[in-house]
């Protein structure tokens, strides 16, 4: 994936591993944009504290100041799945930002266009009048 991801994003974290309750192997991964502004995450849905099977797929604006926020883009069955998500995430946030003034335009082109076929609403948490009510 790393060799695939758009010109302007890093893998920054990578990992498998097999939780000590289970015998199924987990996968983990985080992907930065060169602005720094921006990062996803893939990681097991219950490492959010849902009760369900999964990955999910989430950004995280300005990761690592306190006004950093995050939101939950997609819920799927297979890492596989999410890390294709991820990768047209990219891609179309890619297409949309032009510099810090349009971070939150592009995030708000990726979303959507990432958003589940057929989805009439968006996920708990996220709202539909802008990036500003997308917080989980």
């Amino acid at each position: 994936m790393a060799e695939d991801a758009p010109d302007e994003w890093q893998q920054d974290q990578r990992r498998t591993y097999t939780p000590a309750d289970s015998e199924h192997e987990l996968q983990y991964a985080t992907y930065i944009h060169d602005s720094g502004d921006l990062r996803l995450r893939i990681a097991p849905a219950s490492l959010d504290g849902d009760d369900t099977p999964g990955y999910t797929l989430q950004a995280t604006t300005y990761p690592g100041l306190e006004f950093s926020e995050s939101i939950r883009i997609r819920q799927v069955l297979t890492f596989d799945r999410c890390l294709s998500l991820a990768e047209r995430f990219m891609d179309l946030f890619a297409a949309a930002y032009d510099g810090p003034g349009s971070l939150e335009e592009g995030l708000e082109y990726a979303f959507d266009r990432t958003k589940a076929a057929g989805a009439q609403n968006p996920p708990p948490g996220v709202g539909t009048e802008g990036i500003d009510d997308r917080r989980d």
